[in-house]
């Protein structure tokens, strides 16, 4: 048996059993099923498990993040479930049952995407360096120059760079599309590559000059076949005809090996379909892609540029985050590498590169800000701590699905806020007309790629997109109770009575009396627990209850029990387990945890049996005013056991042990 094999057979289970899995496999951190009927699997029950830190649901697949651990318990899973084990494709293709069309087109157009977006972001980290080097007019004895002009060092640093940057986004982006493309339709993929250094060859005239080409330049960049005469124009930087070119290509080697004898494959195929295909991306793809690329270029920036601007930042701001989630996000990428493309010639240099990409970057941040919030908010909570913090630092570096799938969905409130403070961000990117040179880093790296011109104002977004999404968090969190899980884990687990043998604590409280009510553990004004100004207890989450204002500082036994928990280092709660099974916490103050047992006495302890009137703990009311706190008592059934119709009496003045204030058969 492995140490993840009794998570693993609840895992099992909680799925749907091995009959509900049509197939499974793990990746670095996550556990990805294709479940016959994904409704089967109980979520929150499968967030409960130890071993899992979350769960989503992406591109049909339900995937269960487990951490770096995620092999072993992988191959427990397969021990104790039985089920084969599978390859990404196989379960890829089994979850696109759980799919409708438009989301297998969109995840296959992720798909593509995926695999170049290391070298996408690298690229952009290289022009953000040469952006500093080069773009930043910060240095000097007057703060008026560049480091590449004071220093020659700097100078060829900058040259250099851009041997990465060029080869990046100039030529990689196309051959990448075309490799990829090829790779994902089972075609050959180095014939894809071959395919896409067609485009971007030295032989055809640049894609950035094209614009500008007059007609002494087109003589030495046509093809003349006397019939006809076609550009050679080059597509540098281009994605739709790259990705055009690659899918009728791969058609194409699909026709000639459907239709040509085994025996001249190797001849025939390669020679016919990139023949072929490289006519077509060149005679007719390429121009048509140019057109559609331009016309898609167009439409985003007016969008971003014009009277609207501001519209579209607030919405593109706000739900790219909800992209992230679908996997489609990874088709801007596309969107923002034509922008590029289109914007490169413009005469003012503040209007070269994209004018998305930024509000992206700040997306990113803002959710890494909730999730900053949610650290602080749960800084007791040692298991929330081992998903917060990572997922935090994973999203100011650019990769938010830690944080999105790992805390913020989760909770819910988090992603929400996040998407408020995005929008507003992009309001302002919007407003402020902000471009970033390249795609680069998509956290708060992310500045090294703006355009030197926006430096200032993208600074003022990112304010934006880290403190408004914190604030809300923290708030909404606040008041939904999120800061006191970590005392209710405490309260419920490791201090509770040990159960070992059932039959021995059944008959050490057998004996005493239920009658049917519970009295008043302190003296003082009742109230209705949701009149206390704490959402973990207003809202009932650790159960029904009232509360009291005390007026003296003893808190008694309101009935016969046993005590359950007994919270020593702090002294401000006591749980009793009554002979029926009835169990009954018993809260002083709220956040009195953080004194440290300062200003209370226990006077009993845990297995302790105690009997109505019974003193179970002293608190100085004193103190706890000084400390800042409220020493409301609250009084709570978290555990009905066999009792039914359990009552509340909500008003009144109450005497310790004496005032009923709940009733129960």
């Amino acid at each position: 048996m492995g140490k993840y094999a009794q998570d693993a057979k609840e895992l099992l289970r909680l799925v749907g059993g091995k009959e509900n899995i049509a197939a499974v496999t793990h990746c670095m951190t996550r556990m990805r099923f294709a479940l016959q009927d994904p409704a089967k699997a109980d979520v929150p029950a499968i967030e409960a498990l130890k071993s899992v830190k979350g769960s989503f649901t992406q591109a049909g697949q339900f995937q269960v993040i487990i951490g770096n651990d995620v092999a072993d318990f992988y191959d427990d899973f397969v021990a104790v479930s039985g089920v084969s084990e599978a390859s990404k494709a196989d379960v890829k293709a089994a979850s696109a049952n759980n799919q409708n069309k438009l989301q297998q087109i969109m995840g296959a157009i992720a798909e593509v995407f995926a695999p170049l977006i290391p070298a996408i972001i690298t690229g952009g980290l290289i022009l953000g360096f040469r952006n500093v080097l080069g773009d930043m007019p910060y240095f000097g004895p007057d703060g008026t120059q560049t480091l590449a002009s004071m220093s020659q060092f700097w100078t060829g640093v900058y040259n250099f760079l851009w041997l990465i940057g060029e080869s990046v986004f100039h030529v990689g982006i196309p051959v990448g599309i075309c490799w990829s493309i090829t790779k994902k339709m089972g075609g050959t993929p180095m014939l894809g590559i071959v395919l896409g250094l067609s485009l971007v060859s030295g032989q055809l005239m640049n894609a950035y000059a094209v614009p500008t080409a007059t007609a002494a330049d087109w003589a030495n960049y046509t093809w003349d076949f006397g019939f006809a005469q076609v550009h050679m124009i080059g597509y540098q930087a281009q994605v739709i005809p790259a990705i055009l070119a690659a899918i009728v290509f791969n058609y194409l080697e699909r026709f000639f090996k459907k239709i040509t004898p085994s025996i001249v494959q190797m001849i025939v195929v390669p020679f016919c379909s990139l023949l072929l295909g490289t006519m077509a991306a060149h005679f007719v793809l390429g121009p048509i892609g140019w057109a559609i690329g331009t016309w898609v270029g167009n439409v985003v920036m007016a969008g971003i540029t014009g009277s609207a601007r501001v519209l579209f930042g607030a919405i593109f701001g706000g739900l790219y985050a909800p992209l992230v989630i679908t996997g489609l996000h990874h088709m801007t990428n596309a969107v923002d590498l034509q922008l590029i493309a289109n914007n490169e010639n413009l005469a003012n240099p503040a209007l070269h590169g994209t004018p998305l990409w930024p509000m992206i970057a700040l997306s990113n941040i803002a959710q890494g800000s909730a999730v900053l919030a949610m650290i602080i908010l749960q800084k007791k909570d040692e298991n929330a701590q081992q998903v917060n913090i990572p997922a935090c630092l994973s999203c100011y570096l650019g990769v938010t699905e830690p944080a999105i799938f790992g805390v913020n969905l989760k909770y819910t409130f988090p992603f929400v806020c996040a998407m408020i403070g995005s929008s507003i961000a992009g309001i302002l990117c919007c407003a402020f007309g902000v471009h970033a040179n390249a795609i680069g880093v998509g956290g708060l790296p992310g500045i090294l790629s703006i355009n030197s011109a926006y430096f200032a104002q993208f600074a003022l977004c990112m304010v934006v997109a880290v403190v408004v999404p914190f604030v809300l968090t923290y708030i909404v969190g606040k008041r939904q109770g999120i800061d006191k899980q970590a005392e209710i884990a405490a309260l419920g687990e490791g201090n509770a009575l040990d159960e070992a043998d059932p039959t021995q604590v059944t008959a050490r409280i057998a004996s005493l009396t239920v009658d049917g009510t519970l009295r008043a553990a302190v003296s003082g004004t009742v109230k209705p627990l949701a009149d206390v100004a704490d959402g973990v207890f207003s809202a009932g989450m650790m159960g029904e209850g009232v509360a009291i204002d005390p007026t003296e500082g003893e808190v008694v036994a309101p009935c016969e029990g046993e005590v359950a928990v007994m919270m020593k280092e702090s002294g401000h709660a006591v749980g009793l387990r009554l002979a029926n099974g009835l169990e009954v916490l018993i809260h002083i103050g709220l956040d009195t945890v953080d004194m440290q047992g300062d200003g209370f006495t226990c006077h009993v302890n845990q297995g302790d049996v105690v009997h109505l009137g019974d003193p179970l703990i002293s608190f100085d009311r004193a103190k706890i005013a000084a400390a800042g706190h409220k020493d409301t008592v609250m009084e709570i059934v978290t555990e009905v056991g066999e009792a039914q119709d359990v009552k509340l009496i909500e008003s009144g003045e109450a005497k310790a042990g004496e005032t009923t204030v709940v009733t129960f058969a």
